[in-house]
């Protein structure tokens, strides 16, 4: 595993929930059974804050840490699976459904709130 990757597992950001009127969505991957829960809250259509939970492997840990991050410099809706790998420094091919678990939470978020 790169450096990237193992400093979002183990030193994650934005882990939590937030209140409402966050908006919070939940996600899995019925193949290898990782969760995903996001929580944004938007203040003028733009993300304020941003939550994340995660029960799964190393890669979905690392992957929903780096979208917090994502979501807090990007629009959510310009945000894709290669931006994932890439903040992550690359996924193995084993580990790309991590980054497909972020943007599936990321469809799921309202149209008004991307």
């Amino acid at each position: 595993m790169n450096p990237k990757l193992i400093d979002h597992f183990q030193n994650p950001r934005n882990v939590g929930e937030l209140p409402p009127p966050a908006i919070t969505v939940e996600v899995s991957n019925p193949v290898c059974g990782d969760i995903l829960r996001l929580s944004v809250l938007f203040e003028n259509g733009r993300p304020a804050a941003v939550r994340y939970k995660t029960r799964g492997c190393t890669a979905s840990i690392a992957a929903g840490s780096a979208l917090t991050e994502l979501i807090l410099s990007k629009a959510p809706q310009s945000i894709h699976a290669a931006d994932i790998e890439a903040s992550l420094g690359e996924l193995s091919p084993e580990s790309k459904h991590a980054a497909v678990l972020c943007m599936d939470a990321l469809k799921r978020l309202p149209r008004a709130g991307r």
